[in-house]
């Protein structure tokens, strides 16, 4: 494979690992980050810290941005050391971020009058996924510039797809969202249940995890919850902010999803406790007090 330069930015819990397997893959990394602390791994490894998304920008064929809500990708994009001010002529970017669709489709607009190609491509697997560099892209835009990036898109994950122009990909991954927001509520529900009956709920994670009711979230977060151990795999602020876009997403749609609606007020009830630094599975704890 080709070798790149490639700008980074946003090395949070699943930023650092994604760009590190691009580092170790041989491309040669320039990274920003608003806490350079968190980039401090990959600078060690050789990675070059740059002040502003747009420098780093400045010194790439392909930048990636995975960042936290869509305010801070249209400052990422937009803002006067923005991506899209400084990115040279011909450079592919890929925003990884879940956003809106609608901002997905305006980047590329610009990007493209720019001489530039964006996709929008966020990703599904957690912390670990990123991790194991298994995770699922789902991916919007033109596809000469998929074809581009595709190659770096498999040194990150393992089921890469293309669904159509911009903001395709963002609409994958809200539709990914809904899925995983009922699936939560449901294992939640489930082993709550087995301890009020009085089985032993690690037991019955087996026993279900592998028939029917087995599934990512019941397999991999489950265990976490039943040892208290809430750390963030997928920060609750961030699922809030998937679960607002999807049912703003869903309005526009026509749609009324009860389900979705349904998770995001448990959801908004888990932030209400503090615990939106949690993971997401936090919420068995919800459920679990309020026994």
């Amino acid at each position: 494979m080709a070798t790149h330069s490639i700008a980074f930015i946003g090395t949070g819990v699943m930023g650092r690992s994604m760009a590190g397997h691009l580092l170790r893959a041989g491309h040669t990394l320039h990274v920003h980050n608003r806490t350079r602390a968190k980039a401090q791994e990959l600078l060690d490894a050789g990675a070059t810290w740059h002040d502003t998304p747009g420098r780093a920008a400045a010194a790439a064929e392909f930048v990636f941005t995975i960042v936290g809500f869509p305010q801070d990708v249209e400052q990422t994009y937009y803002g006067e050391h923005g991506v899209l001010a400084h990115a040279h002529a011909g450079a592919v970017l890929v925003d990884m971020t879940t956003s809106s669709p609608a901002l997905a489709q305006r980047i590329a607009a610009d990007a493209g009058a720019r001489g530039l190609a964006a996709l929008d491509a966020p990703v599904s697997g957690g912390d670990i996924g990123a991790k194991e560099a298994r995770l699922v892209i789902m991916v919007g835009g033109a596809e000469a510039a998929f074809a581009r990036g595709q190659p770096l898109f498999a040194v990150m994950g393992k089921n890469i797809l293309r669904h159509g122009g911009p903001g395709a990909g963002q609409y994958c991954k809200l539709a990914n969202q809904i899925a995983i927001a009922a699936g939560m509520l449901a294992w939640c529900e489930a082993l709550l249940f087995a301890q009020k009956a009085g089985l032993d709920p690690a037991r019955v994670l087996e026993s279900i995890g592998g028939g029917a009711a087995g599934s990512w979230s019941l397999n991999n977060y489950g265990p976490r919850a039943l040892r208290g151990d809430f750390a963030a795999g997928f920060y609750v602020k961030h699922f809030r902010k998937d679960l607002r876009l999807a049912l703003e997403s869903a309005t526009e749609l026509g749609l009324a999803l009860p389900g979705l609606a349904q998770a995001q007020a448990l959801y908004e009830k888990v932030s209400a406790c503090g615990w939106d630094e949690c993971g997401t599975h936090v919420l068995f704890r919800y459920y679990a007090e309020r026994a």
